[in-house]
């Protein structure tokens, strides 16, 4: 039967700790070996099809790329027949896509032949969840994942997609989790990934300060405050979230050997400073090389790999 990787909240625990000690462990490059990957882009980005196409050559298969032009999902064709189509040439499709929905239509419409990856919807980004769990314990465990519990982690901003995946991440590893937003950008409970349902071990508070939310964190984490199909509404965003700017105020208030982590692209002046992003605590280009290795890690677990 065909692996999904489509949220971090429906992966059981055996199966998240796979792909974490896959995403760094020694590969073998023949594991795609003459196998196609398709990658389905509804929405632009720079790291998600880097990261994706060099992972699947990586491991010995070649990626395909298909952009919303190409595809044209429920206007050109339906997700069902895009599915279908792609089915019968790949194993393998990784999407980007604005519907969460459309990961469940085209499993149903595949009969479960294809493994999808989720690679960002509207409601969870599990893949830069991944590359998130890596970087941190890069920093703070020497690389094991195992060892987090304990640690603060603030999230500062609009709360995304990215805030769900990661704080479920975090929270089923004992780390304890706070999201500093206004009422209005915080996290709401409903979506396909949602932090919420778990019980723990690690703790989520929600606070609508950013500088409650970030005293004593371990990790102080933003993302842009206008996401892509948010344009027109840039002007409020910045007036509504003007106090949860990332800068050097803020982060002083964290602990003096904390981290600062985006999932980028950033807007510079708006969720943060450059002086914060380009500073020594900012470890988002250490994210960007593990978007990589989260993207190993996930191939090789739906490959089959332990």
């Amino acid at each position: 039967m065909s692996r999904y990787f489509i949220t971090i909240e429906k992966l059981s625990d055996d199966d998240l700790a796979s792909i974490f000690k896959l995403a760094t462990s020694p590969f073998d490059d023949t594991t795609l070996s003459g196998q196609g990957v398709a990658l389905v882009f509804e929405r632009p980005s720079l790291r998600t099809r880097a990261s994706s196409s060099a992972a699947v050559h990586e491991l010995g298969g070649y990626a395909t790329f298909f952009s919303d032009e190409e595809i044209g999902r429920d206007s050109r064709e339906s997700a069902e027949d895009i599915g279908r189509t792609i089915a019968e040439t790949y194993a393998i499709a990784a999407l980007r896509v604005r519907d969460h929905a459309v990961f469940a239509r085209m499993r149903a419409a595949t009969n479960e032949r294809l493994s999808l990856i989720n690679l960002m919807s509207n409601e969870a980004h599990p893949t830069q969840a991944v590359a998130d769990v890596l970087t941190i314990a890069d920093e703070f465990a020497s690389g094991d994942v195992t060892k987090l519990s304990g640690l603060e982690v603030a999230y500062v901003g609009d709360a995304t997609n990215v805030t769900r995946s990661l704080a479920v991440a975090l929270l089923r590893l004992g780390v304890n989790v706070t999201v500093g937003a206004p009422e209005a950008y915080q996290l709401v409970a409903g979506a396909s990934e949602d932090p919420s349902r778990v019980s723990g071990p690690g703790t989520l508070r929600q606070v609508d300060d950013a500088r409650d939310a970030v005293k004593n964190a371990d990790v102080v984490y933003t993302d842009a405050w206008v996401s892509m199909g948010l344009e027109d509404e840039t002007a409020r965003r910045r007036t509504d979230l003007a106090q949860f700017q990332v800068n050097e105020a803020l982060m002083v208030l964290a602990k003096p050997e904390a981290i600062l982590l985006h999932c980028l692209p950033a807007h510079r002046g708006d969720e943060i400073s450059n002086e914060v992003l380009d500073g020594a605590q900012s470890r988002v280009w250490r994210q960007v090389f593990h978007r990589r290795s989260s993207m190993m890690g996930v191939l090789r677990w739906i490959k089959g790999e332990v």
